[in-house]
């Protein structure tokens, strides 16, 4: 007898509870974060790429402040920010000060 004779129903105790809904303002917000979080990223790669007279210790303080400034606006998203800034900003270190 295979499992698929078993209706799939979620057990009593490990039901996991929807996230409220975010209201219009929550949204705005939210959204109005996120663009200024893409900004800031650009921006902080464009000067890394850029300047030519920046030294390796600034480019590394400012990477450490752009990580601090994203999880200040998104305390909850630290795995996100791993998954989609960390590489890029590790790439362009290694890239622009041929790192290891």
């Amino acid at each position: 007898m295979g499992l698929s004779n078993f209706p799939a129903q979620p057990h009593p105790n490990n039901i996991e509870a929807a996230p409220p809904a975010q209201s219009p303002e929550e949204l705005k917000e939210e959204s109005r974060k996120i663009r200024r979080l893409q900004i800031m990223m650009n921006m902080v790669m464009q000067v890394i790429a850029q300047d030519s007279t920046l030294p390796v210790e600034e480019a590394a303080a400012m990477v450490a402040d752009t990580r601090r400034a994203a999880l200040a606006m998104f305390p909850d998203k630290e795995l996100a920010f791993n998954l989609i800034y960390w590489p890029r900003l590790q790439r362009l270190m290694r890239e622009r000060y041929r790192m290891q």
